[in-house]
């Protein structure tokens, strides 16, 4: 039944929960889990032209290191994994790699029922609500 299975990651280190749930649920089903991380390009409609590059490339730099730590953790559980980064929207991304990579599960982390968080948005809600595939959210609030 879940045979890829996307987690999508802000390399914070508050995804132990959501790992942990990726883990047991793709070694018993033998599954390839898909590390993603996304660089938000939204953040540099304020940016100065000159600035945008050394930005762009930090931040590509963090997510590279994100996913292959993430990647390490994964395999050492015996899980097969696959690295991808990307820029964009999270939320769009996200939903766009699950049907680009025929994911059939997305394990993430959710912040929780913050007031701030829900009268913004959030990458996790609207993956829930616009996603045509099982979600699964594992609160990660601090």
């Amino acid at each position: 039944m879940y045979e890829d299975i996307l987690l999508p990651t802000d390399g914070s280190e508050s995804m132990d929960a959501v790992v942990e749930h990726t883990i047991d649920i793709a070694t018993r089903r033998d599954a390839t889990v898909h590390v993603l991380y996304v660089v938000d390009d939204r953040a540099f409609l304020t940016l100065q032209d000159e600035v945008k590059t050394d930005v762009l490339k930090e931040l590509e730099a963090e997510g590279e290191a994100a996913t292959a730590t993430m990647a390490d953790r994964l395999r050492e559980a015996g899980v097969d994994v696959r690295t991808e980064l990307r820029k964009g929207d999270p939320a769009d991304v996200i939903l766009d790699y699950t049907q680009e990579a025929d994911v059939d599960l997305v394990t993430m982390g959710t912040h929780g029922t913050e007031y701030e968080r829900n009268m913004l948005g959030s990458v996790s809600q609207k993956v829930v609500t616009v996603s045509s595939i099982p979600v699964l959210t594992v609160n990660i609030a601090d």
